[in-house]
């Protein structure tokens, strides 16, 4: 199928792949009097008197904004607000059907941090929650760290926290086929942009053993003038054994890749540096830093990628619907690293045991019991731990 001319004539069909569908029945004037004026009046002052009451008689309880300036889109780059929205509106379109989650795609037209930051805290009693989407890097760590500071609703980056967790899900049922322990072993994170250095986060809370991260020059030099002030608090606590080099040298003796940088960036040869039985996690779309058959014939142990089109698919679907379903239920007011790790194991929970290989480490991403499972465990998690 020409996914691209099918996806145009449907779009220019649909014209937008979300609605609004009213639920109160306007069908004659008592109608009219309870769902608007004079009766909706009543509920105003009830949220005036207590704010905490908008998640009850209004639609708050079930709906997040989905927000994004338009700067990251896909592998598109900075298309713009407007050109975004294509993108935010499938978004939404996920969200209802995977987690019957209500979803609003804002597109702000603006690149200024404080600018964007103000916008949507102004706009965020409307909403349960905030989904940050395709916003460039490092501009998105500083507007979620800031959001977090202001709002008292959760902020989720999912470009950055969806792809660690999946990762994590990954790396836990993965060293369970390999038979090692998350705080022996050594991972390399190939692109430390927002995903890789939020997989890195999450993988150092979760006791990991040691982490080395990579960008183009190499190793990454946490007195490299060049690199930004996140990845330099990073570099500052990683690479234990102090590794020098290209990514080569860094991947000697190491028992994870994760790639989320470009294409055809790992070669055999570096596989074959790597401890016994490795795991290959290259994420890169279209093209994954290593392609399956070619990791596999070099030595490789488990593979994942981003792609549907190959087994062990890691995909921010199996994440984000049911972190905001699991936060609006238990009326969660921001998502917390102890969220995700439990998010991580419940997702690697549903692969059982008995069917646990190498070509299976993750649920599918249209499993509906994903959600599910991620949205119980995120609210039990909130509930335990507030």
């Amino acid at each position: 199928m020409d996914y691209a001319k099918k996806s145009l004539e449907l779009h220019k069909k649909w014209k937008g792949k979300i609605d609004i569908v009213c639920k109160a029945p306007i069908k004659n004037k008592q109608d009219l009097a309870l769902a608007y004026t004079p009766g909706v009046a009543a509920p105003c002052l009830a949220i005036q008197k207590d704010i905490n009451k908008s998640y009850d008689l209004t639609w708050r309880k079930n709906t997040i904004a989905v927000v994004t300036d338009g700067t990251s889109v896909l592998g598109l780059g900075d298309i713009g607000p407007e050109a975004g929205m294509p993108v935010m509106e499938g978004k939404c379109a996920l969200f209802k059907r995977f987690a019957n989650v209500n979803a609003v795609p804002l597109c702000i037209k603006s690149k200024n941090v404080d600018e964007i930051v103000n916008t949507i805290y102004l706009l965020s009693g409307s909403f349960g929650g905030i989904n940050l989407e395709d916003i460039s890097s490092p501009r998105c760590i500083e507007i979620e760290e800031k959001l977090k500071e202001i709002c008292d609703i959760p902020i989720f980056h999912d470009d950055q926290h969806g792809t660690a967790i999946v990762v994590a899900a990954a790396v836990i049922n993965a060293l369970k086929l390999v038979k090692k322990q998350i705080n022996k072993v050594t991972a390399v994170i190939n692109g430390p942009g927002a995903a890789g250095m939020a997989i890195g986060k999450l993988l150092l809370k979760m006791n990991i053993g040691n982490i080395i991260f990579c960008n183009r020059k190499g190793i990454l030099d946490p007195k490299d003038e060049k690199i930004n002030v996140y990845q330099r608090q990073l570099a500052k606590i990683t690479n234990k054994k102090n590794a020098k080099g290209l990514l080569f040298d860094a991947l000697k003796g190491a028992d994870i890749f994760i790639g989320v940088s470009a294409g055809n960036l790992l070669k055999p040869e570096m596989i074959k540096q790597m401890n016994k039985k490795p795991i290959v996690l290259a994420m890169a779309n279209p093209v994954p830093e290593i392609m399956p058959d070619v990791a596999i014939k070099a030595g490789v142990e488990v593979m994942g990628t981003g792609r549907s089109d190959f087994p062990n698919q890691i995909n921010n679907v199996m994440v984000f619907p049911g972190i905001f379903r699991g936060a609006l239920d238990s009326g969660a007011k921001q998502i917390t690293d102890e969220m995700k790790i439990t998010a991580a194991k419940a997702i690697a929970k549903l692969v059982k045991p008995s069917e646990l290989n190498k070509n299976y480490i993750l649920p599918s991403a249209l499993d509906m019991n994903v959600p599910k499972a991620v949205a119980k465990a995120v609210a039990d998690c909130w509930k335990m731990h507030k």
